[in-house]
């Protein structure tokens, strides 16, 4: 037995059309998932009468052997088999006989393939939520350790206004906090059990719903059986998350690479994730970090192609949403190998506090400080910034910092400098003043440390481990 119908046909199915509406070579996967469902489903019907005791513990024990033999290599996968409800099903009456047939009693696949789908990306979500702490944890690290690690701020890619390693981390912390905050929460939403909305409209057996729901670890039934079978908003949120995250992780590898390059020199990778060249023999390139920012294109088209498949089906299962698997496996794998390979990357590598400092000073990054300086002393700020403005010229003709400038080259542009001055515009007060919840001073980032390690020892990690 090949497949799950056939009785009003009298042909068989030509070889293209199985090729290509087979999915037992990606849906395979879903083996755990579908076979734990079917040991559920097929307790409820006993518990209901549907099924005899003796029949609903040959059905269990017959799924938990090909479980286990799918596990241990015993059991392989055929493609004489349309998708993984057929095989286990097959195997399942080719080990018991005639009481492996009445397991379906009660279910369609579209509500076992709905069912299939979202256990299997709740299990991702957990395990992908723990890849995001994990990073999460070493970027707190990185954080502790560079409170004091000063490096210019850019905006528009041009230096701007001081501030420290740990900052800067900081801000990358959030973004994969978020990352990790709409897994949770699309977790929280997609939690309702489909097993029971049949093919469309339920079913005339005395299901009880709740039963599976609760012994799937599902906080309910889906409350409309059309939805049940239909519903890939859960999906396209969950591709919409990994497509945000994968972003991050791009926007973090560009800076990754700016960093590494000649120019800059912030940064130095490890040997274990970079790569060299076939011809120049001088090169050691950052080539871990652009495969993660070239691999973005694939994430974001498993959500723009689902979301296109999704737009045009009418209530309630189609074919079309066979379409939600390939990608959505994909995207996932993409991200999973990606993170811990980001993790370790950031993890070894070896920042140049000496040169971030060095291109703080003299990228003018404090001149914001200079400015303020004035206006402490009774000057206007526009008229301030103007002055700065003006000095800046004059360090770029004489190839100096400001930090550099004499007190007499200060004075030939206002003479509300004065020797105080030179401690005004050092990277450490310029830093250390920014005081405000968010900014990098020490005493605003101990703050923010303390709470990104209240956030990875708090409760809320436990809502995603399933």
């Amino acid at each position: 037995m090949a497949q799950l119908w056939g009785g009003r046909f009298t042909k068989q199915q030509d070889d293209l059309v199985k090729k290509f509406n087979d999915s037992l070579p990606y849906d395979r996967r879903l083996y755990r998932q579908d076979i734990r469902g079917s040991i559920v489903h097929a307790t409820m019907l006993g518990k209901q009468g549907i099924l005899t005791d003796d029949e609903m513990r040959q059905i269990v024990d017959g799924l938990s052997g090909i479980l286990e033999d799918i596990e241990n290599g015993r059991l392989a996968f055929s493609d004489a088999y349309e998708d993984i409800h057929s095989f286990v099903e097959a195997n399942l009456i080719d080990r018991i006989g005639d009481a492996g047939k009445k397991l379906h009693t009660g279910r369609s696949r579209n509500d076992q393939v709905a069912l299939d789908m979202k256990m299997y990306i709740r299990d991702e979500i957990g395990e992908i939520s723990r890849l995001l702490r994990h990073f999460l944890q070493t970027l707190l690290s990185v954080m502790e350790a560079n409170k004091e690690t000063f490096m210019p701020g850019f905006t528009h890619l041009q230096k701007a206004q001081p501030v420290t390693l740990a900052h800067h981390m900081a801000a990358y912390f959030e973004m994969f906090r978020r990352d990790r905050e709409r897994l949770s929460d699309i977790r929280e939403r997609m939690d309702l059990c489909p097993l029971g909305s049949g093919a469309l409209a339920g079913t005339t057996y005395p299901l009880d719903r709740n039963f599976t729901a609760r012994e799937l670890g599902f906080d309910g039934p889906c409350r409309n059986s059309m939805d049940g079978v239909s519903d890939r908003d859960y999906l396209i949120e969950f591709l919409d998350a990994l497509a945000i995250c994968q972003m991050h992780l791009s926007r973090f590898a560009e800076e990754i690479i700016i960093w590494n390059s000649n120019e800059y020199r912030f940064v130095e990778l490890d040997d274990a994730y970079s790569t060299g060249s076939s011809i120049m023999p001088q090169k050691k390139n950052p080539d871990i970090a652009e495969l993660v920012r070239g691999k973005t294109g694939r994430v974001y088209a498993a959500l723009v192609s689902l979301l296109t498949t999704m737009k045009g089906i009418p209530l309630a299962y189609d074919k079309d949403m066979q379409e939600d698997k390939e990608l959505t496996f994909d995207a996932i794998d993409t991200l999973k190998i990606e993170i811990p390979l980001f993790d370790d990357m950031i993890r070894t590598c070896q920042f140049r506090p000496d040169v971030m400092e060095a291109s703080a000073k003299h990228g003018f990054t404090n001149a914001t400080d200079a400015a303020d300086y004035l206006v402490e002393k009774g000057v206007p700020f526009r008229d301030a910034h103007g002055i700065i403005g003006r000095m800046v010229l004059y360090c770029i003709d004489h190839k100096k910092a400001l930090d550099d400038l004499s007190l007499e080259e200060f004075r030939q542009f206002s003479d509300r400098f004065d020797a105080d001055i030179y401690e005004a515009i050092s990277l450490r007060t310029c830093v250390e003043k920014r005081l405000t919840e968010g900014a990098p001073s020490a005493r605003s980032m101990d703050r923010e440390i303390a709470a990104c390690r209240a956030y990875l020892s708090g409760e809320a990690d436990e809502s995603l481990e399933i």
